[in-house]
């Protein structure tokens, strides 16, 4: 059977990443279509050994794709997704743009993969640290049932894109080298520093990040009522996004049987052995596509509490990964 897979926004940092995953998990498609900005098209890019050209969106471009990863942007995909639903492709886009129309899915396949197949064209991909935060706490709320959830996240310069990368790199040579240096990407300087700041302030000072983490969380998780707060920190890192997170329950939950729901829980990977000082890092997260959860204690200011650390590669399981695997779950119920 023909199926076509079509990746928007090839040329960025997830673009990238959702080759590499199409091409490590062997997704099977029979052909394939590439799409970056007008500046980009024309570019040859090689493929599993097939070489492709980018081409610009342009009307009547999704004829005949099956699946579309959008990675472009949300002005882009506001646009373009709607045109290529309705030359019959399915879009899973990893922007903002519609994760919280309620009549478009959010899917993260560990948790809530059923919602996919309730789409009318278009599934949302959540933001990236609201997935690694996700994956890492859902099977300890359906062991113990979630009351609230603080988090305080620790996030790489992959998360604001490619060139956020670079800047990092350019401003960590330029203070070694005793240079001045000026924020491009960035609102501040990113090079041995950190600050709170990731996205436009909104109501009562909270980030849209911030609470882009309790909007998605509420619904992904179907608990509307879950109280969720968060602080969320931009960290000199490369890559992979961290967070500290403390959990209050229901139900009582010990660490110990939290060890035991996560040691078989979807898309973790326990690493919590303090005294061989293994836990969740940055460095130890980068190209998986497993969330790593740690640090597992007891939070003892609440009557059913624990606090835990976890970190998940943005790129991967954060954003291109995540995406795949909802394309999966539409392959697998089409067949």
């Amino acid at each position: 059977m023909s199926h076509t897979v079509a990746v928007v926004g090839v040329t960025g940092a997830v673009g990238q990443e959702m080759l590499t995953c199409l091409e490590e998990r062997r997704y099977p498609f029979t052909d394939l279509r590439l799409f970056a900005s007008p500046r980009s098209a024309g570019q040859k890019v090689t493929h599993q050994g097939k070489t492709y050209t980018v081409e610009a969106l342009a009307p009547g471009c999704f004829k005949g794709v099956n699946v579309a990863l959008f990675s472009a942007g949300a002005s882009i995909s506001r646009e373009w997704a709607p045109k290529a639903v309705e030359q019959g492709t399915v879009v899973v886009d990893n922007s903002s743009a519609f994760r919280y129309e309620k009549e478009i899915p959010l899917v993260v396949p560990e948790i809530n993969p059923q919602a996919a197949f309730e789409h009318r064209g278009i599934i949302a991909n959540p933001n990236c640290t609201t997935i690694i935060i996700a994956v890492g706490i859902y099977p300890l709320h359906k062991k113990a049932g979630l009351k609230r959830v603080v988090a305080a996240t620790y996030q790489a310069a992959s998360g604001a894109g490619a060139k956020a990368m670079e800047e990092l790199r350019t401003q960590t040579r330029e203070v070694l080298d005793g240079k001045s240096v000026k924020p491009g990407v960035f609102p501040t300087q990113i090079a041995f520093n950190l600050f709170p700041h990731i996205d436009v302030f909104v109501e009562d000072d909270f980030t849209k990040e911030e609470m882009k983490v309790t909007w998605e969380s509420r619904k992904i998780m179907g608990l509307p009522g879950l109280n969720v707060v968060t602080t969320a920190v931009r960290v000199p890192v490369l890559r992979a996004h961290s967070a500290a997170v403390f959990l209050e329950f229901e139900r009582p939950i010990t660490p110990a049987e939290a060890r035991e729901v996560l040691k078989s829980a979807p898309g973790v990977k326990l690493v919590d052995d303090p005294k061989e000082k293994l836990y969740p890092t940055p460095l130890r997260a980068s190209g998986q596509d497993d969330v790593l959860v740690g640090r597992i204690r007891p939070d003892k200011t609440v009557q059913h509490g624990l606090a835990i650390f976890v970190a998940g590669d943005q790129l991967r399981k954060g954003a291109a990964t995540n995406a795949v695997q909802i394309a999966e779950l539409l392959l697998k119920k089409n067949r």
